[in-house]
């Protein structure tokens, strides 16, 4: 909508409502372990997602996978009736709850870990018979809300520098859950503890930024289980009463300023601007970064897959890039802004299969935290070492890039992991200076590390 694992626990954290307290979870900065690329399978059946953790996910390299909302929806065959909950039941449009099971299972098999999407700031903006049987009313829904479990606010969202008008009124007609109330809080916090029980390793909370910094780590605080890895959506705008700054203590947050850089650097900037694309947004380490996400690829504000190379350049750059916890958007093709998600196995972009994305997942897992040094731009491209461990060069002019470059890399033989072709299809040497002569095609890249060697 418009809109980690066990560490150690503090006193408290700064929000700006004050001092909150901090659950006994306390999330780390990105998501544990060495394979820290996430992959969001927007709208993908349950069932599809399995597959593709087994074929494409696990052997990449990606870490985590995040799915689409799983709770009962209201019917209708629009991308955000999954947006619009009436039970925390298992019962959506993606599959049902043994189609969740299994895709868990599937996935942890293959060595990828799932994020939910859970939608806890509202339910639904109407009355009908869910997509599970449920028969609700906007704010009524039998044996989970009440009228009184909403806030009093019955009137969208007006003013965004208006703090209470964000946090309390209606985010488009939506019934605004108060999440100030310990049963509201205690109904969400079971919610989150039964897909935990499933194998989930964490949540994206969607419109984080319409409830209460102190609210989301109250839910947070309340569950029973380790929470596990915990990203919000808190998308930033200038002069807002409501920052993400305010939501780093509870976990991960969106940076939403990435993919506008990204698309403003690629469409007739400098890709220079990128060096230091941490400035001026969150800190790296809580800050999670994409090229596009449902949302920005419908509102124009970043590139889509409607862009081509440039699209598939800039998420090479996201997986090249030490700053944030990189996150590949791969959703479906569309022309009308509401249109849902394909009914079969044609439609789909697979940006997460790109042979030069899947490349790029190996490229940061093999970098790791490698400092980011030898940077060289000029126009539309680009090139910079991860310590001695990588390299990359991006071209996204009209022309031709024939250039010596310098890398930190050992001198040898390297796989172009950022290849259309895969397979180590190209191969680039590297001399005992450290130096590469490129030819590098317009809307191409190349990208060496020490993991795959010709």
């Amino acid at each position: 909508m418009r809109k980690r694992l066990l560490g150690a626990s503090t006193a408290g954290v700064l929000a700006a409502g004050g001092l909150i307290a901090v659950a006994p979870w306390q999330s780390q900065a990105v998501p544990p372990g060495e394979k820290t690329v996430t992959a969001t399978m927007f709208e993908r059946p349950f069932t599809s997602v399995a597959k593709e953790c087994t074929d494409t996910l696990g052997p990449a390299g990606y870490g985590y996978v995040e799915v689409s909302p799983a709770t009962e929806h209201i019917q209708g065959d629009q991308w955000w009736t999954s947006y619009q909950p009436v039970s925390y039941k298992i019962a959506g449009r993606l599959g049902d709850r043994t189609d969740f099971a299994n895709m868990v299972g599937a996935c942890d098999k293959a060595g990828v870990k799932v994020i939910a999407d859970a939608v806890v700031n509202h339910m639904s903006s109407g009355s009908g018979t869910g997509t599970g049987g449920t028969r609700y009313t906007k704010y009524g829904y039998p044996g989970t809300y009440e009228d009184a479990d909403f806030h009093t606010c019955r009137e969208n969202i007006k003013d965004y520098t208006n703090r209470e008008n964000v946090q309390n009124c209606e985010l488009v007609g939506l019934a605004d859950l108060d999440t100030g109330s310990d049963k509201v809080r205690t109904a969400i916090a079971g919610y989150l503890d039964d897909l935990r029980s499933m194998g989930v390793a964490g949540f994206r909370i969607d419109a984080a930024k319409h409830m209460a910094a102190a609210d989301v780590e109250a839910i947070k605080s309340t569950m029973r289980q380790d929470p596990g890895f915990w990203v919000s959506e808190v998308i930033h705008g200038a002069g807002e009463a409501v920052q993400p700054e305010e939501y780093t203590g509870v976990g991960d947050v969106d940076e939403f300023r990435y993919g506008a850089h990204i698309k403003s650097a690629f469409q007739g900037g400098d890709l220079g601007s990128l060096q230091g694309i941490g400035d001026g947004k969150l800190d790296g380490g809580p800050a999670r970064t994409f090229v596009d996400n449902w949302d920005t690829e419908r509102n124009g504000s970043t590139l889509t897959y409607k862009d081509g190379p440039a699209h598939t350049l800039a998420n090479v750059f996201l997986l090249a890039h030490p700053y944030g916890s990189p996150n590949v958007y791969s959703g479906y093709e569309f022309s009308d802004h509401d249109a849902g998600p394909p009914g079969g196995d044609s439609g789909w972009t697979n940006t997460h299969a790109r042979p030069e994305i899947t490349g790029m997942v190996g490229f940061r897992n093999t970098v790791g935290a490698a400092e980011l040094k030898d940077w060289w731009s000029e126009g539309q491209a680009l090139a910079f070492s991860r310590g001695d461990k990588g390299f990359v060069a991006l071209n996204n002019g009209d022309g031709e890039l024939n250039r010596s470059l310098k890398t930190s890399l050992p001198a040898g033989t390297y796989c172009n992991v950022a290849s259309g072709l895969g397979n180590c299809a190209e191969k680039v040497q590297v001399d005992d200076g450290g130096t590469v002569q490129l030819k590098l095609p317009a809307h191409a890249a190349v990208a060496l590390h020490t993991g795959a060697t010709g």
